[in-house]
């Protein structure tokens, strides 16, 4: 029996040109909306034909207008596009009206659809590029911000503007309440759609997450902590209060609480490495090299756990890892293997670690990912950023660097630090302490955080969160040939998404490279020292031709005019990906500073590493464009590497 038609319209369609050598041609067919799908037949002589294709309706991404190409005849003044998985199609409208009924329809049906795009391209794609943004990629991530997305994701009958951020809120910086145990305070709400956060001020939502509410002082602005203890300020628009007394909404409130005590329950253990990828799992494990070597991890699929375990396999010299998602029985007992239940995740664990039970080996050796950090919760001194010099121990040196020596150390006696003992005469030292708290205010977990300082007697030191796999050009040098072209992916990821926050705080770091990032004992990669070089005193760092300066890494207006911004940045960027696919080679090896000023003002820019696909290679050559208007901004990256990571997914 066929579904019911909700809009059938004769419409025009361009070809979808899925070979780049097919010819662009224009046909008309009988459009035909129903709720499962989008289809379009052959019309002729008033009868319709033949299906020609079919796009599922949940597979729909973006229904949106194009802008006109350059001379476009009449019967192509009303564009419209459908971007979906594994495809785009343009359909041009009779009219104005037509195209309005198309769009309304479209939207009213994909509204619940699970992967929605914040951004689309408004121009066509024409020989190989889209005509908005100059990408190559058919299915390179939108340049544009979806504005219907925001309507469409919220169940609200209107959305308004975000709401000005209160003044009183920017400037409150209260440190995170330790969660209790009263149910009073477990007030939640639930993210009725995504929202990317503008600032360091507020946390990102994930449609269909919960999350507690704290305050609602403003009414606009919420201040709300996620499960994972996050907090920060979300338009009150944007979530919807879950009433304890309603039933669905209390079930969904005691799943949440559940599942906060069963995290609760495991965070204590060595063995917890919380939310970290499948490719780290794999790379920590493989470097601990033990048959037995295990963590257990937060899944991909939400709520759900698995066990990640490294066995010496004959077959493999490099031996093998294996994931094993945690399952729940109706009687909530977890379990590997429906044979062997257990009450929590810690007897499970601690069974399977004197019992194989189906698994490649039995769980040997817990690889821990915990260090003694500083919690987000502890009073960080006196002031905002002086701290107490006699509260901090230097235990072993770490290395130097252009400031001068780097010290592990430990904090009121138990949590781990690095000290940065400044050297006389190496920096500014009254610019830097005024701009050290908006410094430490810059708080995003891509970013090495800067604690505090002291400052009353010297040398000065800057407390910093320690990381102890150190930096990434060391570890790309010393583990490089372990790591896979996805992990390598994920390294650029991790610092695009940190550069990515800088620019929407209007922070230029001035000296991005591989031996200004370091490697968190989870193998996340953080980036340091940014802003730092402006207080630098040495005339040979300073100066574009001295042996110091970071020229290999400079964009051709910071040598030459010593310009930098957002943009020299991304140039910089494209240098450390460079670094990370070529596994920490120097860049230019064969010039030395004058030489490269030479060849990139001509034009030379770095080959393809032979571990770099030509799209990853395209990604970093876009970053070398002479001009630096035309290169990408950090949200552009990011949504490149974000395609790239759910394309490796899929």
């Amino acid at each position: 029996m066929e579904k019911k038609t909700i809009l059938e319209e004769l419409l025009l369609k361009k070809s979808q040109q899925k070979k780049k050598i097919s010819p662009i041609n224009y046909k008309k067919r009988l459009f035909v909306l129903t709720k499962a799908s989008l289809s379009y037949y052959e019309y002729d002589k008033g009868k319709k034909g033949s299906k020609r294709g079919s796009i599922e309706i949940e597979k729909i991404r973006c229904v949106e207008t194009v802008n006109l190409e350059e001379s476009t005849p009449p019967a192509r003044q009303y564009p419209f596009q459908i971007v979906y998985k594994g495809g785009l199609l343009y359909v041009y409208a009779t009219n104005e009206e037509s195209r309005e009924r198309w769009l309304a329809a479209l939207h009213k049906e994909i509204k619940d659809n699970s992967d929605l795009l914040n951004k689309y391209h408004k121009g066509f794609f024409i020989n190989g590029k889209f005509l908005c943004c100059n990408q190559t990629c058919k299915a390179a991530p939108g340049c544009t911000i979806w504005e219907k997305f925001v309507t469409l994701c919220c169940t609200t009958e209107s959305v308004k503007p975000l709401p000005p951020f209160p003044q009183t809120l920017q400037k409150r910086r209260s440190l995170p309440q330790v969660l209790s145990s009263d149910k009073s305070v477990l007030n939640m709400a639930v993210a009725q759609c995504n929202y990317e956060p503008k600032g360091n001020s507020a946390i990102q939502l994930v449609r269909n997450n919960k999350y507690y509410v704290l305050q609602e002082e403003d009414s606009d602005w919420w201040k709300v902590r996620d499960l994972e203890g996050n907090e920060g300020f979300i338009p009150s628009a944007y979530l919807r209060k879950l009433s304890l007394d309603d039933d669905e909404p209390s079930k969904n409130s005691s799943v949440s609480e559940q599942t906060l005590a069963e995290e609760q329950s495991i965070a204590k253990h060595d063995w917890y490495a919380g939310n970290i990828s499948r490719a780290q799992s794999e790379q920590l494990l493989r470097q601990k090299g033990k048959e037995g070597a295990f963590v257990v991890r937060k899944s991909s699929q939400a709520g759900m756990y698995t066990v990640s375990v490294f066995s010496k396999v004959p077959e493999s010299k490099k031996g093998t890892v294996k994931h094993y998602h945690v399952h729940k029985t109706p009687e909530n007992k977890y379990y590997l293997s429906e044979k062997y239940c257990f009450e929590s995740i810690p007897k499970l664990i601690h069974y399977h670690q004197h019992n194989s039970a189906g698994m490649v080996t039995r769980l040997r050796h817990a690889v821990s990912t915990q260090v003694n950090k500083v919690p987000s919760t502890a009073s960080l001194g006196n002031g905002i950023w002086e701290l107490k010099r006699e509260e901090i121990v230097l235990l072993r040196e770490l290395g130097s660097g252009q400031f001068g020596v780097v010290h592990l150390g430990k904090w009121k006696g138990q949590y781990d630090v690095a000290i940065k003992m400044i050297k006389e005469g190496a920096m500014s030292e009254d610019e830097f302490i005024e701009e050290a708290q908006t410094m430490m205010k810059l708080n995003h977990p891509k970013l090495v955080r800067l604690y505090g300082v002291c400052s009353k007697s010297y040398p000065i030191y800057l407390v910093t969160e320690y990381m102890p796999n150190g930096c990434l050009l060391s570890y790309l040098r010393s583990h490089g040939k372990e790591l896979q072209p996805l992990q390598l992916l994920e390294i650029c990821y991790d610092v695009c998404d940190a550069m990515a926050f800088l620019e929407s705080c209007q922070f230029i770091h001035r000296d991005l490279a591989a031996r200004n990032c370091l490697i968190d004992s989870n193998l996340t990669v953080k980036i340091s020292d940014f802003g730092m070089t402006r207080y630098v005193l040495d005339d040979l760092y300073t100066s574009s031709l001295g042996s110091k300066f970071p020229l290999k890494w400079s964009a051709p207006e910071v040598f030459h005019y010593t310009k930098f911004s957002s943009k020299s940045d991304v140039w910089a960027f494209g240098i450390l990906m460079w670094e990370v696919f070529t596994l920490g080679k120097q860049p230019y090896e064969l010039y030395d500073n004058v030489q490269v000023i030479e060849k990139v003002s001509q034009g030379y820019r770095l080959y393809r590493p032979q571990l770099a696909s030509d799209i990853i290679y395209q990604i970093m050559y876009n970053c070398w464009h002479e001009l630096p208007e035309k290169r990408p901004a950090f949200y552009q990256l990011l949504s490149f590497f974000e395609a790239l990571r759910e394309d490796n997914r899929a």
